[in-house]
């Protein structure tokens, strides 16, 4: 190798060794995360709900608090402890926890509360009397030291249950200063009680939040169900645990999806064969108006896992899967594909694990990273459960397809807006188009059953103002196709581009090329037919057209009646029967019309003439959808009962 050039002597780095106090203190972060001020994306608790916002969230200054919470809590695990009280002073500085659990030896508390690497849980495979292995949530020997290393008050005082005897220490300036009583016999319960202060000069503002404080409390007694906690006289104490508190979130939209143990027998470091137990409870909450993406209230041993993990997202794709499978057959009837934000919209899982030996990325345990065990048990748990609630809650189920019909149309009628826009562009070889050019507020089309009557039409009609379209047959039921259906319909997409009309938009009468849109059809039943469907075609897209007056319908005589005083055109029957009974008048010869293509010029230019249509119009919003749903919606009950109402 190379011998680099340099100086004949250079400085050298500065070799330091730290204590632990120091290091704490200075890189509070590697313990506790970040000590700054940040934006998280939570929820606080009212007085009887939940609110999701976004709150000033100062990591190290929660964790450091939690720590000590965290040892009480461990306690309850070990079915030492039933009561939690947690106290914050006025002014926010000073906080003070206290359990009635067993308490510890007294010559161990300066160990315990200064000294890294010091703890009782050190042991992952350690089994309680039942041979399963013990959950935690502390792990490292980390918390409760680095708490009282950055803190400038911290007093423990611990009442031993075996001993029988109470001392307290009083540490300051990050343990710098420790004094201490002397050991005395107490009554009443043991256990341990912390009071602190944190460190301004670790921390900057040494003041805790009392709402974030008073949320982790509420937290862990949702996770911790029949343990008891009491926070500035205020008690919090459930039974359900996190089903609770998912309906504290929406009392009338919250299911419980599963409570389950899931058991496993695996080898200790000793080879010994030791059992484990996770518990799950997973409780879903459905915001049906919601169009926010999914929430997660997640925790792993009452730790809030905020940044997710493991668990989250292997609940998350095991739910839309199984979701998935299930709704495949009723996707493909509706015509549609049902995608993860359909099924998770407005969605919020809550979801509690507590299990032996998690692991997370860091000491702030913000999020959980993969366990085989974990695997296994959250697959069986939601395979078991997904059945279950498919039985309970067929209207969940029925929301995802009406998402995605919604999701669908919307998109089809985003598509539809640049296929209108094309269209009229484009040249319409079915229209006869009127001929004014630049004032075409006075143009009317007519929408002609069969290309026959167009012929009459071109001979009989004003150039200038009126135009025609004729159908072939029967068109479209509008209301049980979909908005492609409707789109790859010819003689519909013709008639939108003929007049200017686009689906998904409202209606500008300044843009459009017809003013009126005049049905003309037979004289018979079909002809009722198309007038119907053209009808429910342009009111389930374009209501206001019908306030404007612009859809209007007239009738092709049924009758060309040759008299003594001049032609008559008769409709119907009844009028003919009406004219044969007239004295007055003396029939000569009576045409009847199969058609519009059997109608003579005479007749097409009465018809056109005439000085008033018949305008469709409508009274009830409500009543004019329901109707055209009963006459053309997949319902065919709805249809049946209508004819047979005698009423």
């Amino acid at each position: 190798m190379a011998t680099k050039k340099r100086a004949k002597t250079v400085k050298e780095a500065e070799i330091e060794s730290k204590d632990q106090r120091w290091h704490c203190r200075n890189r509070v972060t590697l313990v506790f995360g970040s000590n700054d001020v940040e934006d998280l994306e939570t929820y606080l608790y009212t007085d009887k709900g939940v609110k999701f916002q976004t709150v000033k969230f100062h990591q190290a200054k929660s964790k450091a608090v939690e720590e000590i919470l965290d040892n009480c809590i461990d306690e309850f695990y070990r079915n030492h402890v039933d009561e939690i009280k947690v106290t914050l002073s006025d002014d926010g500085k000073t906080v003070t926890i206290e359990d009635n659990g067993i308490g510890f030896p007294l010559k161990k508390v300066p160990q315990v509360y200064t000294e890294f690497r010091t703890g009782s849980k050190f042991k992952d495979e350690e089994t309680d009397s039942k041979g399963f292995l013990f959950r935690t949530l502390g792990q490292n020997g980390l918390g409760a030291a680095a708490t009282c290393l950055t803190s400038d008050l911290f007093e423990a005082t611990v009442k031993h249950h075996n001993t029988k005897k109470a001392q307290t220490y009083t540490f300051t300036d990050g343990a710098l200063k420790t004094k201490k009583s002397s050991a005395k016999a107490f009554k009443g319960s043991a256990g341990v009680k912390i009071k602190l202060q944190l460190a301004k000069e670790v921390y900057k503002d040494s003041k805790i939040d009392e709402k974030l404080l008073r949320k982790r409390i509420i937290d862990l007694a949702y996770n911790n169900p029949g343990l008891k906690f009491i926070f500035n006289k205020e008690v919090h104490l459930y039974k359900k645990g996190l089903l609770e508190l998912a309906a504290r979130i929406n009392p009338k939209n919250s299911y419980e999806f599963g409570v389950v143990s899931h058991v496993y027998e695996t080898t200790n470091a000793k080879k010994k064969k030791v059992k484990g137990r996770i518990d799950m409870t997973v409780a879903l909450v459905v915001d049906r108006k919601s169009d926010e993406r999914e929430k997660f209230i997640s925790f792993v041993n009452s730790t809030p896992t905020f940044d997710g993990g493991f668990h989250n997202d292997r609940v998350k794709r095991h739910f839309i899967n199984h979701i998935k499978d299930k709704l495949a057959r009723a996707a493909k009837k509706a015509k549609v594909t049902v995608n993860d934000n359909d099924i998770l919209q407005g969605l919020t899982f809550v979801i509690g694990i507590v299990m032996p030996n998690p692991r997370f990325e860091s000491q702030t345990k913000r999020k959980l990273v993969r366990d085989n065990q974990l695997e296994k048990a959250i697959d069986a748990f939601v395979t078991k459960n997904i059945k279950k609630f498919f039985r309970n809650h067929p209207e969940y189920l029925e929301l995802i397809i009406e998402r995605a019909k919604t999701r669908t149309h919307f998109q089809d009628l985003k598509d539809a807006k640049k296929s209108g826009k094309k269209a009229k562009k484009q040249r319409i070889e079915k229209l006869l188009d009127a001929n004014a050019r630049k004032d075409r507020s006075e143009c009317t089309l007519f929408i002609c059953e069969g290309d026959s009557a167009i012929g009459g039409l071109r001979s009989a009609r004003d150039k200038m103002n009126q135009g025609g379209i004729a159908l072939r047959g029967k068109p479209m039921n509008v209301s049980q196709s979909t908005i492609k259906d409707v789109l790859a319909n010819e003689e519909f997409s013709n008639i939108m581009a003929s007049v200017g009309l686009t689906l998904g938009e409202k209606v500008d009468p300044d843009s459009l090329r017809f003013s009126k849109i005049v049905f003309l059809a037979d004289s018979d039943v079909d002809g009722g037919h198309i007038n119907t469907l053209l009808t429910n075609f342009f009111y389930t897209f374009w209501p206001e057209m019908f306030d404007m007056k612009m859809i209007q319908i007239t009738k092709a005589p049924l009758f060309e009646v040759i008299t003594d005083k001049g032609t008559e055109y008769l409709e119907s029957p009844e009028a003919l029967e009406k004219l044969k009974k007239k004295k007055s008048v003396k029939i000569k010869e009576i045409q009847r019309n199969k058609g519009l293509g059997e109608m003579s010029q005479a007749a097409f230019k009465h018809v056109l003439n005439k000085q008033d249509f018949t305008i469709i119009t409508t009274r009830d919003a409500k009543a004019c959808k329901n109707i055209l749903n009963v006459c053309f919606g997949k319902d065919s009950q709805l249809r049946k009962d209508l004819l047979i109402d005698e009423k």
